[in-house]
């Protein structure tokens, strides 16, 4: 928060917002764009005419908003960017995952779904060198006892023999990696049923809901929730030998498989590589209630909506593509990461299909954070359009539109007007957005203790 006595300007502006004759109409904006942090405006008009009568029954223009323009939520699903449509996402991304696990009879999934075999897994990555950490037996390769808040977390112990070319191209290969693992847990499948990839498909789907995360040490893993399905989807029961020990053995042959692997030539001064997951693959059933160590359904949403706002700025690098290597210095980004990101830097001519100087604010990475299989669930597209639908009939009752929208015609301009706040809306925006915040956690904490009542008396 910006100290306003130390900051007059700021104070000066906030006062001036607060104080204008359209400050109503200019709060009421930012309440319904959430509290965004980085509005985009737009002005123009819309119409809105029966059918049939050409009657104008709504008419609509920014010219009377304040300042002459609308402002709409940026969408951005960084929490280092937009808290505010972060949160919006997250929360989209939570009802997708559980309703692949519980069923959402909105969605037509049904609550049948909770039989299924499913596990959540992760895949993480191989070494690339010692780094400082805080081992069960609490003393770092390095001697030292460190805190869980101590920035040398992650960080090479020897950053001259740690191989950066390596964990960025790591990253960078991450999604192929991902792309061959599925491919080969289809063929363990059939082996341990005794049939063939063609035989599979007509009696059994693989399903998954998944997110990427960084580790401190600045490499890519994934979190992914894997369901068996019938041939058809959710709606239909996996065959009679799918079990989740099944799955999990599956899982677990096709990380370790050969063929789940991904070459890259040498070039320059770089060897050969082959990229293969890391040892450390971790397998748990999900459970639909959870007795204090099951990992549940809600949980398992959770974890994976939380992530799917995060990316590469936990490890202390930008949310934002990086101009140049200068830029490192000027933003004090942390050793271990501009390592990282000047790796990028130097591999991206010897790699030019890659693109890692493009994708080196991400330490390589070039894939979508969250991702899912057709089946698996919901979209998030279907959600928002969901929320796009009640908000439309809102307004349609607002303006006192009895008429069905298919009776109607509307006309529309709409120009791109720039985005963001001034300093004092700024600061106004981060307070509505604050209280916005506390009553969306407030209700989502009643819906919690809602589901685990439920839970305890099923």
């Amino acid at each position: 928060m910006i100290d306003l006595l130390q900051d007059p300007a700021t104070l000066n502006d906030m006062l001036r917002v607060a104080s204008a004759p359209d400050y109503h109409r200019w709060n009421e904006q930012i309440h319904r764009t959430g509290g965004c942090s980085d509005p985009i405006h737009i002005t123009g008009w819309t119409l809105t005419k029966d059918k049939t009568s050409g009657q104008t029954l709504s008419r609509y223009s920014t010219e009377d908003e304040p300042g002459g323009r609308l402002r709409i939520a940026c969408g951005n699903r960084r929490a280092s960017r937009c808290p505010s449509c972060a949160w919006t996402y997250a929360g989209d991304t939570y009802h997708l995952i559980r309703a692949g696990l519980a069923g959402d009879d909105r969605r037509d999934i049904p609550a049948t779904v909770r039989e299924h075999p499913r596990v959540f897994a992760t895949l993480t990555a191989p070494s690339f060198g010692l780094v400082h950490n805080r081992p069960t037996s609490g003393r770092c390769r390095c001697g030292t006892h460190h805190t869980a808040e101590d920035p040398a977390l992650g960080t090479a112990i020897d950053p001259t023999t740690y191989d950066y070319a390596g964990a960025v191209l790591f990253n960078n290969h991450a999604g192929q990696l991902w792309s061959r693992f599925t491919n080969r847990l289809r063929r363990e499948i059939a082996i341990r049923a005794g049939l063939t990839r063609r035989e599979l498909a007509d009696v059994c789907r693989v399903s998954f809901g998944k997110v990427a995360e960084f580790q401190k040490r600045g490499a890519i893993h994934f979190h992914a929730v894997i369901r068996l399905d019938g041939p058809d989807g959710p709606d239909f029961p996996p065959p009679s030998w799918a079990s989740t020990h099944l799955l999990g053995e599956a899982i677990r042959a096709a990380a370790a498989h050969s063929y789940t692997s991904v070459s890259v030539p040498a070039s320059g001064d770089q060897p050969a590589r082959t990229f293969r997951w890391g040892t450390q693959l971790d397998v748990r059933p999900i459970k639909a209630f959870g007795d204090g160590s099951d990992i549940t359904e809600q949980a398992v949403a959770s974890y994976v909506a939380k992530y799917a706002t995060k990316a590469a700025e936990t490890t202390g690098t930008l949310d934002r593509r990086i101009g140049n290597r200068e830029a490192l210095v000027l933003l004090d980004v942390p050793d271990h990461t501009a390592r990282l990101i000047g790796a990028c830097l130097d591999l991206d001519p010897l790699y030019p299909d890659r693109r890692l100087a493009a994708w080196a604010h991400m330490l390589g990475f070039r894939g979508h954070f969250s991702t899912k299989s057709r089946q698996y669930s919901t979209t998030l597209g279907e959600l928002r359009q969901t929320r796009a639908d009640y908000r439309a009939a809102q307004e349609r009752e607002a303006r006192g539109l009895d008429a069905e929208p298919d009776t109607v015609l509307v006309l529309a301009s709409w120009q791109y007007a720039g985005h963001g706040h001034t300093p004092g809306e700024s600061v106004l925006a981060a307070t509505i957005a604050r209280g916005i915040q506390l009553n969306r956690q407030t209700a989502r904490e009643a819906l919690h203790d809602q589901l685990a009542l439920e839970g305890a008396t099923s």
